[in-house]
């Protein structure tokens, strides 16, 4: 069976009550499909009324009635507010894979006016209210998701043509306190987390929602050799330094045991003064191999800039006091000593293996957003590739 192209989209008030990780780790582990690429919008009018005329479809299995309503809460939830003009957020998450349609539909879940169970997205996080009449009182989709393979594609190229002007990171779409000042963070959930299909992206989703902080953007990314050494720079020049005493203390260990003989104090700082560069050089190619899969020190130079072998997730969270309430539920770098409760102690492995990264200050993270070019388009890249144009 061939490739197909499934989208769901994570509608606003999803994203409001900090619902993301939840579809996103139902999705991923439900579906054994591969997030293939991300993005925020914050759709036009025009884009949404475009959306809209394309939902009622003969294909999809819904009734006629639910059809409408979600058609309804498109062109009435999904767009500008009409009070203060201000954009609505939405997630839009591309899967790929064979059957990726189908698959995905049955993660997300019909509606009907008399449902029950608890087994779908919608199950769970979408909700219709009727009174006794089958009037429809309160109706929330939660996501929304094409029920064939060619609306698929025809919707998915809709978005795409918009993908530049009302996608990417979003500006001005959280409405602040008078002297509150926002600030934001790049995290980036690292290749330890798509080994295999999994839930754990989504769960990691989760506990940062507890920071009350907004996505404003995503990117899935495949970092390269040169991205990787620019991003992890400042590791590197601190890696020589950190790792002094533990290269002199082995060093001195081993020889002593090698050579039955003891090594005086002046000579095990000459063994870290030869040694500690090399360690840390060795340490730092791992980092780079580890987030692009490709080692700095065999990587050939036309190989430099070519995106790398491993996929992480990167986000952009917004909000007061951004950087430090990230970071605290992050944990520190070695997951032994992290607080339960963090992601690194719940999600962590070893100091490289440590689940994520989270921006150490504003201006590392404006830095570190350049490196990875996180306005880059590359949702409409695929689009256009897998169908060949839009």
């Amino acid at each position: 069976m061939a490739e197909e192209l499934a989208y769901v989209i994570i509608t606003p008030y999803s994203l409001f009550k900090s619902r993301t990780g939840g579809i996103l780790s139902r999705l991923l582990s439900r579906t054994g499909l591969e997030l293939a690429a991300a993005r925020m919008f914050a759709p036009s009018a025009e884009l949404i009324r475009a959306y809209a005329d394309l939902v009622v479809s003969p294909d999809d299995p819904q009734p006629r009635i639910v059809q409408e309503l979600i058609r309804e809460y498109i062109l009435t939830r999904m767009g500008p507010d009409p009070n203060t003009g201000r954009r609505r957020r939405v997630m839009m998450l591309i899967l790929r894979g064979e059957d990726a349609v189908r698959k995905t539909r049955a993660v997300v879940g019909d509606f009907s006016l008399d449902r029950h169970g608890g087994q779908t997205i919608r199950d769970t996080y979408g909700d219709i209210v009727s009174d006794g009449s089958g009037n429809v009182r309160y109706f929330e989709p939660a996501v929304l998701a094409a029920p064939t393979a060619k609306e698929a594609e025809v919707k998915l190229k809709l978005w795409a043509r918009y993908s530049d002007t009302d996608g990417g990171l979003l500006e001005n779409v959280i409405a602040y306190q008078p002297g509150e000042v926002p600030e934001r963070t790049l995290v980036l959930l690292k290749p330890d987390n798509f080994r295999f299909p999994t839930g754990r992206p989504g769960n990691m989703i989760d506990f940062f929602s507890r920071t009350g902080l907004y996505i404003v953007a995503i990117k899935v990314q495949r970092m390269s050799v040169s991205q990787a050494e620019r991003f992890y720079a400042p590791v590197r020049e601190t890696l020589c330094r950190n790792l002094r005493n533990v290269v002199e203390m082995r060093a001195k260990a081993v020889l002593e045991r090698e050579l039955s003989c003891p090594i005086p104090a002046e000579q095990t700082r000459q063994l870290g003064e030869i040694l500690c560069p090399l360690v840390a050089a060795s340490q730092f190619d791992n980092i780079v191999k580890f987030m692009s899969g490709r080692a700095l020190s065999e990587c050939p130079p036309e190989l430099r800039d070519a995106p790398g072998t491993e996929k992480c997730i990167a986000l952009v969270y917004e909000g007061v006091d951004a950087v430090r309430k990230i970071r605290d539920v992050l944990g520190p770098t070695d997951p032994s000593v992290a607080p339960p409760g963090s992601i690194r102690r719940e999600f962590g492995q070893t100091i490289l293996v440590n689940a994520a990264h989270a921006s150490d200050s504003v201006e590392s993270a404006q830095r570190e957003m350049e490196i990875i070019n996180i306005r880059e388009n590359n949702f409409k890249q695929l689009v256009e590739e897998f169908y060949g144009g839009l």
